[in-house]
C-alpha cells in the first residue's frame, strides 16, 4: 500500500534565520468554529462533508478483502496481474483520499475528538489493508523471468510497465517466505530504538527555563531551544546551550545504546536482504549510486575554507572574544521589521514566480485565493509550522500559521507553493501509479521558489538593510541545508562503515567520531564546547538513517534549475521535472532536467552561490 507523504522542511536541523516575534498569547487565538471561513481550506473537492468520508470509509472497509480472490492467479496471465493491480490500485486510491481528509481535519484542531476517533479508525483500516495484500508482492516476485518478461509486452500492462519492473528490481533481496515472515516478526524489537529515542527526549527528559534578554523565564524544549539560539543576547543562548546539554548529558549512555541499536538494526537488515552495506540498502529503491553519496561529501569538504570565512565574517561582526557553536545561530543581520498581510504575501510569491509563466502563476493564484488550498492563521489547537499536502483525489493543501510581522512566513508559503505546484503538475502528468514523485526529489520544487523569491526581493529593493538581510538569510539557508546536513550524511556514513567493520558502537566511539567532523566543518576559529560531542546523539533523522543527504542534494538541484531559469529564460526543463512525478528515478529525472547529480557540478553551483553571497555580505557590513 502506498503511504502518502507531507512535504515539509527539515527536521533534525535548527532554523536558521527566522524572525522571532513575541510569543503568541493563546488567550487570542481563536477556536477553530470562529476562524472567518475565507482564512480556511475548503476540503469539499475531497468530500463535501464528514458524512460523505464516513460513507467511502464503510465502502473501503467492506471490499478491500476481495484481494484474496485473487491469490494464486497473479502468474496465470497478464491479463490476471493487470486485474490485481488494478484492484489494488483503487485501494490505494481510496485510502489516500480518505487520509487526506482524515490528516488535514486533525491538523485544525488536534483535541478534536471525532477528528482523532476518525484518524485512528482510518489508521487501523489501513493496517488491515496492508496485511490483506501482503502477498501480492511476494507473488509477482514468483513469477518466472520469461514469463515475467512476456507479461510485460501485453498492452494490457502499459500503465504498469514503470510499477512492475521497479518491484522486480527487488526480487535479489526477497527472501522465502519463512525468512520474510521472521523479520517481520522481528521488526517491533529490530526497530524499537525510535520508540526509545521518542519517550527519551520528548517525555522523559525536561530541560528547565531560560531568562531571555527582556527577563522573562522561557521553558527550555526541543522546540524552544532553536529559538533561544537566534537571541541576540549572547549570554541567553549560552545559557540555553547549556542548560539543554546538560540534561543530554545525564541521558549520555542510553541515548548511544540508542543509537547504537539503530545501526546495528539497519547493518543486520541489510545483510538479511543481501545488500552489500546499509548505505547501499537505503540507496538502492531510488537507484542511487554511492557515489553520489560520496562526491557529495567530497565537494563540500573541498570548499570549507568558505564557510570559515563566514565564521569569521560572524565573529568580527558580533565582536566577540570568541566564536562558540551556539553563537552561529543567531541572524547576523537584525531581523526586518515586517507588516505583510497574507494577501500581499500572496502576490510576492507571485510576482516572485513570474519567470515560470502565467501558466503556473495562474493556477497557483487561483489556488491561494478562489479554491482556498491553504489553511492560513494559527488557531487554537492548530499544528504549527508549516507543510502541503497534495494528492491525487484532491488538491495540494497547504497548512501555514501566517503572521503578518514575521517577514520569514513569506518564504514559507514559496516552500510550501513549491510542494503543491510539484504536486499539481504531477498529478496532472502521470497516472495515479505514476505520480507519487520521490522524496529524493521533494525539496527541489520548494527550494527553487525560494530562491526565486529572494533573486526577485533582491531585485526590488533599494534598501541596504533588506538586502543584507536577504543575502544573510539565503548563506544561512545554504549553510543548514548544504553543509550541516553533508556533515549529518558523513556521521550516519561513518558510524554504520564502523559497524560493518567490526568496531564497537560506544558512547565514547560516537562522540569521537563526531568530534572530528565538528573540528572539520566549523574549522579553527569557532570553539567546540565538548559537551557538543553530544548533539549525535539527539538528531531524530539519525535513528532513520541516509535521508539527510537528500536536502543537501535537493538544494544543490534546485540551485542549478533556478539559475537555468533566470539566465536562459527557458522554462521546458524545469517543467518536465515538474510533470515527471515519479515515472523515473529520480537521477535520471534530474538528468533530463539538465542537472546531472552523478557529478559534483550541481553541488558546486550551490557552494558557488554561498561564497557569491558571503562575499556580497561582507561588502554590505563593512567590518
Amino acid at each position: 500500500m502506498h503511504i502518502q507523504r507531507v512535504a515539509g522542511r527539515p527536521i533534525s536541523s535548527i532554523s536558521l534565520i527566522a524572525d522571532i516575534s513575541a510569543e503568541a498569547n493563546a488567550s487570542t487565538l481563536k477556536y477553530r468554529a470562529d476562524v472567518p471561513v475565507a482564512d480556511t481550506w475548503d476540503l469539499s473537492p475531497i468530500f463535501p462533508d464528514d458524512a460523505a468520508w464516513e460513507t467511502e470509509f464503510v465502502v473501503l472497509s467492506s471490499r478491500y478483502e476481495e484481494v484474496s480472490g485473487f491469490r494464486g492467479s497473479l502468474g496465470k496471465s497478464a491479463a490476471d496481474l493487470a486485474r490485481v493491480m488494478e484492484f489494488e490500485k483503487t485501494l490505494d486510491y481510496s485510502i489516500e483520499r480518505l487520509s487526506q481528509y482524515a490528516g488535514l481535519r486533525l491538523s485544525e484542531d488536534s483535541s478534536n475528538a471525532q477528528s482523532l476517533d476518525r484518524d485512528g479508525r482510518l489508521s487501523s483500516l489501513g493496517a488491515k489493508i496492508s496485511e490483506a495484500c501482503s502477498w501480492v508482492a511476494p507473488e509477482i516476485q514468483e513469477i518466472p523471468d520469461d514469463t515475467f518478461i512476456r507479461f510485460l509486452e501485453d498492452p494490457i500492462l502499459s500503465d504498469w510497465q514503470i510499477s512492475l519492473q521497479r518491484l522486480r528490481r527487488l526480487k535479489p533481496h526477497i527472501l522465502s517466505n519463512k525468512e520474510e515472515r521472521l523479520l517481520s516478526l522481528a521488526m517491533p524489537a529490530v526497530s524499537g530504538h525510535h520508540e526509545t529515542f521518542s519517550q527519551l527526549t520528548n517525555v522523559d527528559m525536561t530541560f528547565g527555563s531560560v531568562r531571555d534578554d527582556r527577563g522573562r523565564d522561557i521553558e527550555l524544549t526541543q522546540n524552544s531551544f532553536s529559538s533561544l539560539l537566534q537571541r541576540p543576547d549572547h549570554e541567553v543562548r549560552k545559557c540555553a546551550f547549556t542548560s539543554f546539554y546538560t540534561e543530554f548529558d545525564a541521558h549520555r549512555f542510553t541515548l548511544a545504546s540508542s543509537l547504537a541499536s539503530s545501526v546495528k538494526g539497519d547493518v543486520f537488515l541489510a545483510k538479511a536482504r543481501n545488500y552489500p552495506s546499509a548505505l547501499e540498502a537505503s540507496l538502492f529503491p531510488d537507484n542511487v549510486p554511492v557515489t553520489v553519496y560520496d562526491k557529495l561529501i567530497g565537494a563540500v569538504r573541498k570548499r570549507l575554507p568558505d564557510l570559515h570565512r563566514y565564521y569569521a565574517l560572524r565573529k568580527r561582526v558580533f565582536n566577540l572574544p570568541e566564536l562558540h557553536v551556539y553563537d552561529t545561530y543567531a541572524p547576523l543581520v537584525g531581523a526586518v521589521q515586517s507588516d505583510v498581510s497574507f494577501n500581499e504575501a500572496i502576490v510576492k510569491v507571485l510576482d516572485s514566480l513570474h519567470p515560470l509563466g502565467d501558466e503556473y502563476t495562474d493556477i497557483l493564484s487561483r489556488g491561494l485565493k478562489q479554491e482556498r488550498w491553504c489553511d492560513r492563521y494559527e488557531n487554537k489547537g492548530k499544528r504549527s509550522g508549516a507543510f502541503s499536502y497534495g494528492t491525487y483525489g484532491g488538491p495540494p493543501y497547504i497548512l501555514m500559521n501566517y503572521k503578518a510581522d514575521v517577514f520569514s512566513d513569506i518564504y514559507t508559503l514559496a516552500h510550501e507553493a513549491g510542494h503543491s505546484m510539484h504536486t499539481w503538475y504531477a498529478r496532472e502528468s502521470q497516472n495515479f501509479q505514476n505520480y507519487h514523485y520521490p522524496i529524493f526529489l521533494a525539496e527541489v520544487a520548494s527550494t527553487f521558489n525560494e530562491i526565486l523569491l529572494t533573486e526577485h526581493l533582491l531585485a526590488t529593493t533599494t534598501d541596504r538593510a533588506m538586502k543584507a538581510y536577504l543575502i544573510n538569510r539565503q548563506i544561512d539557508d545554504l549553510r543548514g541545508t548544504l553543509f550541516r546536513q553533508t556533515m549529518f550524511a558523513e556521521f550516519e556514513k561513518l558510524i554504520h562503515a564502523a559497524e560493518e567493520s567490526g568496531a564497537a558502537l560506544t558512547l565514547e566511539s560516537f562522540r569521537h567520531i563526531y568530534r572530528g567532523l565538528l573540528d572539520t566543518y566549523f574549522g579553527e576559529g569557532v570553539v567546540i564546547d565538548d559537551v557538543l560531542e553530544l548533539e549525535c546523539l539527539r538528531i531524530p533523522h539519525f535513528y532513520s538513517a541516509f535521508y539527510v543527504y537528500k536536502y543537501a542534494t535537493g538544494i544543490s538541484a534546485a540551485t542549478t534549475l533556478a539559475a537555468q531559469v533566470l539566465t536562459t529564460g527557458e522554462t521546458s526543463h524545469y517543467f518536465g521535472f515538474l510533470k515527471s512525478g515519479g515515472s523515473k528515478f529520480p537521477i535520471e529525472t534530474l538528468a533530463e532536467a539538465g542537472v546531472d547529480m552523478r557529478t559534483p557540478a550541481p553541488v558546486n553551483a550551490a557552494l558557488d552561490l554561498f561564497s557569491r553571497r558571503v562575499n556580497e555580505l561582507e561588502s554590505l557590513v563593512q567590518v
